[in-house]
């Protein structure tokens, strides 16, 4: 019996293999892509409201915490040799060289954060699984549109075990910082 399923397989693509392609000019400089999985991934655009978050969640970890630790706004971290996604933010060790020999790796990361308006489904889902394989230890997805911040910590090659949902009043604490206390609120754009 013939069936119409098709199972395709698909070639997979190295961080070095997606650095050259950078390289080679093979992405218009207005493209927004990352791999994840070995698969180059469209950035989706982001909306205002992302962008308020995003700004504001900087600016709240920088004052914080910037003395110790890097805050970086949209910038690779290399999770294998398969995966560099660009997080909304990323809380890294202070390097010597600030970064400019490699990308920050699973070790170097304290907290990752993404900011999902239309990306739900891919930061809880697919990143959330690729970010727990990679070790990362606390991530969370800030939803603007919910207003509320989804905690995922314990990795495990499987996915997270833990996953809780804070509403905009609640506090949390990143594991590496546990003294200091961050409501939701603080990070959420403004509502008038």
């Amino acid at each position: 019996m013939q069936t119409t399923e098709s199972h395709l397989q698909l070639r997979l693509w190295t961080v070095d293999e997606y650095h050259r392609m950078a390289e080679a000019g093979i992405f218009e400089p207005s493209e927004r892509v990352e791999l994840l999985e070995g698969k180059i991934i469209w950035m989706v655009a982001k909306g205002t409201a992302h962008r308020s978050a995003v700004g504001r969640t900087y600016k709240l970890l920088e004052n914080r915490v910037g003395h110790k630790a890097c805050i970086a706004i949209q910038d690779p971290v290399k999770l294998n040799e398969r995966s560099e996604p660009e997080p909304d933010i990323a809380v890294v060790k202070i390097d010597p060289l600030d970064y400019a020999d490699h990308h920050p790796t699973p070790a170097e990361i304290y907290l990752i954060i993404e900011v999902a308006d239309s990306s739900l489904k891919l930061d809880t889902e697919i990143k959330a699984k690729a970010y727990s394989q990679a070790g990362i230890k606390d991530y969370w997805v800030l939803d603007v549109v919910k207003r509320e911040l989804i905690v995922f910590r314990n990795p495990t090659t499987e996915g997270y075990q833990n996953q809780e949902i804070l509403i905009e009043y609640q506090k949390i604490s990143p594991l590496d910082f546990p003294d200091l206390e961050i409501v939701v609120a603080e990070m959420l754009p403004l509502v008038y």
